[in-house]
């Protein structure tokens, strides 16, 4: 191609991301008004995050921030919806502007939407966040003060899930002691970078962090955490990935690290050949006895809701079909539940069946069917 064809090529190119970007935004503005009355529609009950999250496959942390997105551009920030529905902003920008004014009354929400409504061309997301959060200190200058305290007593502690047996811890602090611990954890990985030091600066503040969190200067984890690993891999005669509850698959050379720590604990676990559940340990009465709650929690492993990784030992132990309405105390009517997910039994419209082999059909408001079926601790063996 000569320059000339390159150059009437680059504009079409600029033209096609351009408009694409226009008719993306256009979907999603139709999209959130969509959710918006399925939120209405279900007098905003908590099941309607949940029940977008699986329709969408998204994080339920996700599908709950684009219910309350839904939410506030159709009642509080009209100019923002309609600047989406023009295609002049997308989701992620009227999100920026949308989550800052979430603090402010119906009223002060208003006069931004309509100042910020002159501003949109030609910002990307970082910079309409801090004009936005410009114009709520301007208009609301007494309650920006009082939240800039609030948010000091709203500190934090959070763990993410990474890939490749790895987690993201993320603080949130007050900044001058946040500012503090970093800097002390600093230096010290400078005091230790000599040059018999193999690790980087990098990794030294991470194993800083962790030995000071943990009071041991291995990093050795003291907490309860279960890893699921077959005697095999566990004897060095094959290499299996393990899994870590909460988490998902880790490596052999991980799991035996763990399990050969100074404070681990073993338990055996009997599986059934064929369908590699762990063997039944059967009771019936009401409050399951330890070894059919041990054995309900070692089955699920992690909550039973769709998508859900929290560990099943933290969470509740419940009757799929209530115990009052003939439900049985065995392991095909019991599951495990985190807390946000236990009370959508209770939800209108929400429907939970359990079936002979532990898994258990879900059926949402609008009549999605979901599946929860207990994730075999191996491959079926002969």
């Amino acid at each position: 191609m000569g320059d000339v064809e390159i150059n009437t090529r680059l504009v079409e190119l600029k033209e096609i991301i351009q408009l694409e970007g226009e008719v993306i935004a256009r979907a999603q503005a139709r999209q959130l008004r969509a959710i918006a009355e399925l939120d209405n529609l279900q007098g905003r009950s908590r099941g309607v995050p949940v029940e977008v999250a699986w329709m969408l496959k998204l994080t339920e942390h996700k599908a709950a921030r684009k219910v309350a997105l839904a939410r506030t551009l159709t009642t509080r920030l009209p100019e923002t919806l309609k600047a989406m529905e023009g295609g002049v902003i997308d989701e992620e920008k009227a999100a920026k502007i949308a989550e800052p004014t979430g603090y402010l009354s119906d009223e002060k929400a208003g006069e931004v939407d309509a100042i910020m409504a002159t501003r949109l061309q030609g910002k990307n997301p970082s910079s309409l966040r801090k004009m936005v959060n410009y114009w709520i200190a301007k208009v609301d200058k007494a309650g920006y003060e009082a939240r800039c305290k609030a948010r000091r007593a709203d500190r934090q502690l959070q763990l993410i899930h990474q890939d490749h047996g790895m987690c993201t811890l993320v603080a949130d602090v007050p900044v001058e002691k946040g500012s503090a611990a970093y800097h002390s954890i600093d230096r010290e990985a400078r005091k230790r970078k000599t040059k018999d030091e193999s690790r980087t600066l990098g990794q030294l503040r991470a194993d800083i962090l962790i030995e000071r969190c943990l009071g041991t200067s291995h990093g050795d984890p003291k907490a309860d955490i279960f890893v699921y690993v077959d005697l095999q891999t566990l004897a060095g005669l094959n290499s299996d990935p393990a899994q870590l509850a909460g988490y998902g698959p880790i490596s052999a050379s991980l799991a035996r690290e763990i399990a050969h720590g100074a404070n681990s604990t073993w338990r055996r676990i009997v599986t059934d050949p064929i369908t590699g559940l762990p063997a039944d340990v059967g009771r019936t009465r009401y409050r399951p006895p330890a070894a059919l709650d041990r054995y309900i929690r070692l089955r699920d492993r992690e909550c039973r809701a769709p998508g859900c990784n929290r560990p099943a030992q933290c969470g509740d132990i419940d009757h799929t079909q209530d115990w009052a309405k003939g439900g049985n105390t065995d392991k095909s009517n019991l599951g495990g539940w985190c807390e946000r997910h236990h009370y959508l039994k209770d939800q209108p419209g929400w429907r939970f069946d359990a079936q002979p082999d532990g898994s258990i059909t879900i059926t949402t408001p609008t009549g999605g069917t979901y599946a929860s079926q207990p994730e075999p601790l191996h491959e079926p063996r002969v």
